[in-house]
């Protein structure tokens, strides 16, 4: 049973500036919802009843988002406006969340080591927000939940074809097919960001991910790269080389809504759906 979905939030989303000065880029819309509400939805669609931010304490506003505000309901209580609510107040009404701190920004990899006290051994969901996901079946969280019900001791990530010029920007894994067809590879390594030389394949992490608590100690050991940060990639990859981690090719949609583009791309996309 996978009980908690760990969303990193605690980023300052510096690529927005000035924007996020004062709105987190996890709060910028995309249609009239925030990305965190569409990463909140997919979590909740998959079954999963325990939310855990890692937040830092200057982005309050996010808390602000999940937690309510009952001024603003009780002014809307008997007004049509009301229903525009209805299905962020059904995910909070039926969901615990939490929130931790990350005092330093220190990568990906130290933002989910915060959440080892509360999750402490069990198996457990990531999701970052950035990584906007759409399909028509399953969401990408709600499939590997289910490949991780046949591979309880695995760790699984998300992976999608990139072209061998991208590579640099993305967690690369190398390894092969263990069921072709389902699109399922055993890992032997993963390296962040290689040089495109370097790179094992072209098949890029995206943010989604199923991790079994064995990842909290392989992240208390890896030693920060050279930009001060402590890599989820790393981390993987050390349990990668026990046989620990699969890579699921996933169905669907995934747009970067971590850069400009990728914003304009998805809102155009979720606009386009409302026209059909």
């Amino acid at each position: 049973m996978i009980e908690y979905c760990l969303f990193p939030v605690a980023g300052y989303g510096t690529r927005f500036l000035p924007v996020t000065k004062s709105v987190p880029k996890e709060l910028l819309p995309i249609l009239n919802k925030p990305l965190i509400h569409y990463a909140m939805e997919e979590a909740f669609g998959a079954g999963i009843r325990s939310f855990l931010f890692i937040n830092n304490k200057d982005k309050k506003s996010i808390e602000n988002y999940i937690n309510g505000n009952t001024a603003l309901e009780k002014i809307l209580s008997n007004k049509p406006e009301k229903e525009l609510l209805k299905d962020l107040n059904k995910i909070t009404s039926e969901c615990n969340s939490h929130f931790e701190y990350q005092k330093e920004m220190l990568g990906l990899g130290h933002a989910i080591l915060q959440g080892e006290k509360r999750i402490a051994r069990g198996t457990f969901a990531v999701i970052l927000p950035d990584d906007l996901c759409h399909n028509q079946g399953l969401s990408i969280i709600s499939q590997l939940k289910t490949l991780h019900d046949k591979f309880p001791d695995k760790c699984i990530v998300a992976v999608e074809e990139v072209d061998f010029s991208n590579v640099e920007r993305y967690g690369i894994i190398g390894g092969s097919f263990i069921d072709k067809e389902k699109k399922i590879y055993q890992v032997d390594k993963m390296i962040e960001k290689p040089k495109t030389e370097y790179a094992p394949s072209n098949m890029a992490i995206i943010g989604r991910y199923i991790l079994t608590s064995e990842v909290f100690k392989k992240l208390k050991a890896i030693k920060k790269d050279k930009r001060g940060e402590i890599q989820i990639t790393n981390a993987l990859n050390a349990l990668a080389k026990e046989g620990k981690v699969l890579a699921y090719k996933f169905d669907g949609l995934r747009i970067d809504c971590g850069s400009v583009d990728g914003f304009v791309e998805a809102n155009n996309f979720f606009y386009s759906l409302l026209k059909k």
